[in-house]
């Protein structure tokens, strides 16, 4: 075994090899860009090195700068994790060349991976299935939408080099082919620096089942079982689960004898994902290889109590893998949801920003959490905006089922938009809970997943006003206990004492009127009125009884409103000033910039007229393309920005004239 390590990448999967490293005697050596100077990671490791700005094509994709990183830090190997390097042929062999050992596949491995349609030669002839597609050199439009012709839509056009869901776009007609492939080869070009694609028959509802797969340098090949990723949403996993539910042994044996085929034709070492469409009639199809460890490894290793990261370690050094295919066995089940910084009623739009407060649920031998932030840490454009893993384990389905649904209620996150009440409605969703789910699960249940976002719940309001109403109850003489003006009680001659908050949600305003009563308050709001009382606890919980029930939240306050944390539930209520409200300078006809990013493309004219509903711009964050429509029918009276603007959250892109009756 080598004896140091640098780890080329950052966030939770930096934090999981540096644990890893260390436990096993390594020395471990991290990097990081201007974003990631204080990063969880760079303090967990025992050398921490700069490596530029903070956008990744600056630092962390810069092959020269991890080599000189390697070179002055002497370290003898290189794990790249997953992203940015992971599965760069060119990084694998530079650091070959450097005399540092790759934590990763063989440089031809890699290569022959990562190109998309020479990998599908190579599985037809491995003997591995295919779905029918076009995977030839010919890249211009008339050669692509020939083949399109003859494969027949809907089909699905992907990026060769691709991953992650990024230059993917279904097309179910000629007539959407030429704008796909446009928009999917600018997406491709700024996420991978290749812009080729391939064409393959779309198939309407398959799961998204993968194996993992693990070689030695002494021919031992063989793999870990399965994992059912079909949960996704942008063609990107959001919930992975091992083992598959619902899969027979005979398709489970097969697929995994066509995953050990798959990595053996490529002469294949280290950790490896065979991924295969599953199609409702039973018939799986190849669907891409990735040459690196994956995000959902973890649930691997819950039920099969192997560490994969040691296991990679151990044959990048050189040794055989510690067991053989008839040693392995499935314990249990296990599951894993990925809390991402994103708003779901906004399309899944990421959100940046600082995490004020973050608390995870307790860690045990059933339950993991996964993450690369602390309390504080920032959201940033730059970077992916998942906050964390949580991962659990039991003996069958429905206990891990159980114990996840618990973990959700019990994440607390303050500071940007999450999606762990998203993926706490789709834990609770009966088909969900059948395992009857497929690629197209979130898509075709959008709006029963999001629709609660649009409503609200009595009693959020009612622990808001109850904690505000505690906070005026802090004394203003601390001093002096005795003092009459630490009086609380709201008492008044000849009248009633009441105390009018005004919460604003979601765009509309609560006025919510507390009323003192002897042992609490009576709360009318939005037409409900609700007997209650409240304390905070030692560990500043909020503690209530609200018409005889009882509720333990947490409330974090900050400079313009306060969020509400109660069994999973999370909810922000500005606090107004009505004298700020009327200062609202934004122009009803701005069309704003959701989330910081880059105009990749201006699809229309100042002065054009355009209906609703029609594309204006494009806007690229986080290697994802956003298109900015128009709200309605009207005219681009002005463009404010052009191709290569880098823009702010919330600027004004353009000016917009509604039509009357638009």
């Amino acid at each position: 075994m080598f004896d140091s390590v640098l780890i080329a990448n950052r966030g939770e999967i930096a934090c999981r090899i540096i644990r890893t490293a260390r436990k096993l005697g390594l020395r471990t050596i991290a990097v990081y860009s201007d974003a990631d100077r204080d990063a969880l990671h760079v303090s967990l490791a025992d050398e921490a090195w700069h490596i530029g700005p903070a956008p990744a094509a600056e630092s962390y994709l810069v092959i020269e700068r991890l080599l000189d990183v390697a070179r002055r830090s002497g370290a003898e190997a290189v794990h790249p994790g997953y992203g940015f390097l992971a599965e760069n042929a060119a990084f694998a062999e530079a650091c070959q060349k450097a005399g540092l050992v790759f934590v990763g596949p063989p440089v031809e491995a890699i290569r022959a991976m990562g190109d998309k349609g020479a990998a599908k030669a190579i599985m037809a002839e491995a003997g591995v299935p295919l779905v029918p597609g076009y995977h030839g050199e010919g890249q211009d439009i008339p050669t692509l939408s020939g083949a399109a012709g003859s494969i027949g839509f809907p089909l699905l056009v992907k990026a060769t080099a691709g991953g992650g869901g990024k230059g993917m776009r279904v097309v179910r007609s000629a007539d959407e082919l030429e704008p796909a492939l446009l928009a999917a080869r600018r997406e491709a070009a700024a996420a991978f620096g290749d812009d080729r694609l391939l064409l393959e028959r779309y198939l309407e509802r398959p799961r998204h089942v993968e194996i993992q797969v693990f070689a030695d340098s002494h021919g031992n090949v063989l793999h870990l079982f399965e994992r059912d990723c079909s949960v996704q949403r942008r063609h990107q996993k959001i919930i992975e689960e091992a083992p598959a539910p619902g899969l027979d042994e005979k398709t489970r044996q097969a697929m995994g004898e066509a995953a050990v085929r798959a990595a053996r034709a490529i002469g294949y070492v280290g950790a490896g994902t065979v991924e295969f469409l599953l199609d409702i009639d039973g018939a799986f199809y190849f669907m891409e290889m990735n040459t690196r460890l994956q995000v959902e490894h973890p649930v691997t290793e819950m039920i099969t109590g192997q560490d994969l990261v040691a296991w990679q370690l151990a044959v990048a050094a050189g040794e055989p893998l510690p067991l053989r295919q008839e040693d392995l066995a499935v314990d249990g089940h296990a599951i894993e949801v990925r809390i991402y910084a994103e708003d779901p009623s906004r399309d899944f739009l990421p959100s940046i920003g600082r995490l004020e407060h973050l608390l995870f649920p307790a860690e045990d031998a059933r339950l993991r959490v996964d993450t690369g932030v602390r309390a504080g840490d920032e959201v940033s454009m730059h970077y992916d905006p998942m906050i964390a893993k949580l991962i659990v384990h039991d003996v069958d389905r429905p206990s891990a089922l159980r114990r996840l649904r618990r973990a959700l209620e019990q994440l607390e996150i303050v500071g940007v938009t999450t999606n762990a009440g998203f993926l706490a409605r789709v834990a609770d969703h009966p088909l969900f809970n059948r395992g009857a789910v497929d690629t197209w699960f979130v898509d075709s249940h959008r709006v029963e997943l999001t629709e609660s976002e649009a409503q609200l719940s009595p009693v959020m309001p009612a622990l808001a006003a109850l904690f505000l109403l505690l906070e005026r109850r802090s004394p203003v003489d601390a001093a002096d206990p005795w003092s009459p003006w630490n009086s609380t009680t709201g008492w008044r001659l000849n009248s009633d004492n009441y105390h009018p908050l005004l919460l604003g949600w979601q765009g509309r305003d609560i006025e919510v009127v507390a009323h003192y009563r002897d042992r609490g308050f009576l709360l009318e709001f939005d037409g409900s009125s609700l007997e209650a009382s409240a304390e905070l606890d030692e560990s500043g919980l909020l503690c209530a009884v609200i018409d005889g029930c009882r509720y333990r939240a947490r409330v974090v306050r900050d400079t313009t409103g306060v969020t509400v944390i109660e069994r999973g539930r999370t909810v922000r209520f500005d606090l107004h000033d009505p004298r700020l409200d009327a200062l609202d300078a934004t122009a009803g006809g701005d069309l704003s910039a959701p989330m910081p990013g880059k105009i990749v493309s201006v699809l229309v004219e100042e002065g054009a007229r355009v209906e609703r509903g029609a594309p204006l711009m494009v806007l690229e964050a986080m290697k994802m393309e956003h298109t900015i429509t128009a709200p309605a029918d009207g005219v681009v009276s002005r463009l404010n920005y052009q191709v290569g603007a880098q823009v702010s959250e919330g600027v004004p892109l353009l000016v917009f004239d509604v039509e009357e009756g638009g």
